[in-house]
């Protein structure tokens, strides 16, 4: 990617995704203008070739992209400021979360390409999971804010309404697979692992397990009944879970979660 790309907010999250960049070479680190009002927590990234400013207007100025990863309550002022300096040849993409396109636009009041991008930690590793829905963006903008993300992990494109769901399963999700694996490994070393070994063992059987799903673009019960057999340990181990709630208990979860966040802003 050839655009002069301005993230503004510094945080863990704007600097993940600077990283992620160069990493992927999307883009070089001298292109990237990241944004804080206390520099000195990007002192890291001042030999890694990065612009770091503490003007937020001066980094508009210079840039093509602009991604904003504030906390939502400075939204409303950032954009009274940098608004003036927006046109149609800007992209701006929010990772604001429950900050929807409409309202962003009414804030800028002009036509602008705003896209909305909802990764999750992982993408601090490059294994992010990001879903994107735009508003006033052309096909060729959406699909460069993709390949963006795509140096970042996996994307989809998904409808607004459907993007508090998708902080749920991807953003929240992350935390929910995280149990399963601390409870894993806490079943280990019931059984003899010391908890270095057993958290190893569990943490990189989740991952194949979700490699063999995306790489064979396979369902999960396919993928169960292999490791199945008549009588033995696994189907006992399947039973017994779902017995005490395992798969309502998730879905139960899932859905109070997404309650909550509906609930938010209301």
């Amino acid at each position: 990617m050839a655009k002069k790309i301005a993230i503004i907010g510094g945080g863990n999250l704007g600097t993940a995704i600077a990283q992620g960049l160069v990493k992927s070479k999307i883009a070089k680190a001298s292109a990237i203008t990241i944004t804080r009002r206390n520099l000195a927590k990007l002192d890291h990234l001042k030999s890694e070739g990065f612009v770091l400013k503490t003007d937020n207007l001066d980094a508009v100025k210079k840039a093509e992209l602009i991604i904003l990863c504030v906390q939502p309550k400075q939204l409303a002022p950032l954009l009274a400021d940098i608004s003036p300096l927006l046109s149609s040849n800007h992209i701006l993409v929010s990772t604001i979360t429950g900050i929807s396109t409409d309202e962003i636009a009414s804030q800028v009041q002009k036509k602008i390409a705003v896209v909305r991008a909802m990764p999750n930690t992982a993408i601090a590793i490059g294994q992010s999971m990001t879903c994107l829905c735009a508003k006033d963006a052309s096909e060729k903008q959406l699909a460069e804010v993709q390949d963006l993300f795509n140096g970042l992990g996996k994307t989809l494109i998904v409808e607004e309404r459907l993007m508090k769901a998708a902080t749920v399963l991807a953003a929240s999700g992350i935390a929910f697979f995280m149990r399963y694996v601390r409870a894993a490994t806490q079943g280990g070393i019931q059984m003899g692992f010391d908890a270095e070994e057993a958290q190893l063992i569990a943490a990189q059987t989740a991952r194949g397990a979700a490699s063999l799903l995306l790489s064979r673009e396979s369902h999960p019960e396919i993928e169960i009944d292999k490791v199945t057999t008549p009588e033995g340990c696994t189907i006992a181990g399947l039973n017994e879970m779902e017995h005490q709630g395992l798969s309502s208990a998730l879905i139960k979860g899932i859905i109070t979660s997404f309650e909550k966040i509906n609930n938010i802003r209301k």
